[in-house]
């Protein structure tokens, strides 16, 4: 290992190698050479791009490889059958959606070093997960009366408690992802005609443009003003707040876990008992809207799903049974 001596130490316990900064490299990968390593290290620094699927695939390739090494296997060893034999198994302990997304990210890390030339054939990708098919999601979600008792629960005494209104709205109203929201700049409210219009910046690169709710631009612009940072336009928009003083915000913009943390507070406060975390809001708004008759084709182009069947999960209103409908049962 010539070139990689202050990076890789073949031999750790538990079969894995560190890197700086907290990366992980499985010893079987190391045991490989320099380029399977540096191919390995480059999968999930230059070709996966999205911080969750990277921590996500991470997490996958290092369980599948140390199960490799329990059984003497090497990377030039591993066929088709190894992968199976481990899919297999870990179904018999994990979900499918655990044991699809397992085997997503060996198939995937094995395409990449077959490209690199670090092997000549991907073992994984003749074999077949487990059938998996979901209707409808389970993100908690809220119906329009628990909403309104959240959002009303919520002062607006302080920047702090505007914010948390205006970033609950945000999430509601414009069908954004949680880190869509969360990365906008004060900029990316544009006026538009007589409103506003959100810039929502997506997975992949991709720009997503919404008209915003009247209700979502109330909420806003008292946010704003009370902020001051009007004229900041290419700050933050959602930032942090102090937690000793609810009345100034920082520079710097609130991670996924102080939104969540943020909700799980207030849904508290409003006796809430749902389990609701940051993609509720999303999935709240999308049924509200299918709800009142909105089109499932503009739900999909709003929220920026790929396919409808995405859109689809978000779609709650057929569970909502009535009690009514439930005393139709008569023996």
């Amino acid at each position: 290992m010539s070139q990689l001596p202050a990076i890789i130490e073949p031999g750790r316990p538990g079969g894995i190698a560190e890197l700086p900064g907290g990366d992980l490299i499985p010893a079987l990968i190391v045991d490989a050479g320099d380029q399977a390593a540096w191919r390995y290290i480059d999968f999930f620094t230059a070709n996966i791009r999205n911080p969750n699927t990277r921590r996500a695939y991470a997490r996958a390739c290092h369980t599948f490889f140390a199960w490799c090494e329990q059984r003497g296997l090497t990377l030039a060893t591993i066929r088709p059958f190894d992968v199976a034999t481990y899919i297999e198994t870990r179904g018999q302990t994990h979900s499918a959606p655990d044991v699809k997304q397992q085997l997503a990210a060996v198939r995937m890390l094995f395409d990449w070093l077959v490209t690199g030339q670090v092997v000549p054939v991907n073992p994984a990708s003749a074999v077949r997960g487990p059938m998996h098919v979901v209707k409808t999601g389970k993100t908690p979600v809220l119906d329009g009366k628990e909403w309104r008792t959240l959002l009303d629960s919520i002062p607006t005494q302080t920047v702090r408690d505007l914010r948390d209104r205006a970033l609950i709205a945000t999430l509601t109203y414009s069908f954004a992802r949680i880190t869509a929201a969360l990365t906008m700049k004060v900029q990316d409210l544009r006026p538009k005609g007589a409103g506003w219009q959100l810039r929502l910046h997506e997975k992949g690169g991709k720009h997503h443009t919404m008209p915003c709710h009247h209700a979502l631009a109330e909420a806003l612009r008292a946010y704003i003003d009370a902020a001051g940072i009007a004229e900041d336009g290419k700050g933050f928009l959602f930032r942090t707040s102090p937690r000793h003083n609810a009345t100034i915000l920082t520079e710097q913009p609130m991670a996924q876990p102080d939104a969540w943390r943020m909700i799980r507070r207030r849904a508290a406060a409003a006796g809430i008992k749902a389990p609701i975390g940051n993609h509720s809001f999303r999935a709240t708004g999308i049924t509200a809207y299918l709800a009142n008759g909105g089109a499932l084709e503009h739900a999909q182009e709003m929220a920026a799903h790929e396919s409808p069947r995405t859109t689809k999960l978000y779609d709650r209103t057929k569970e909502r049974l009535t009690q009514d409908e439930v005393e139709r049962i008569r023996l």
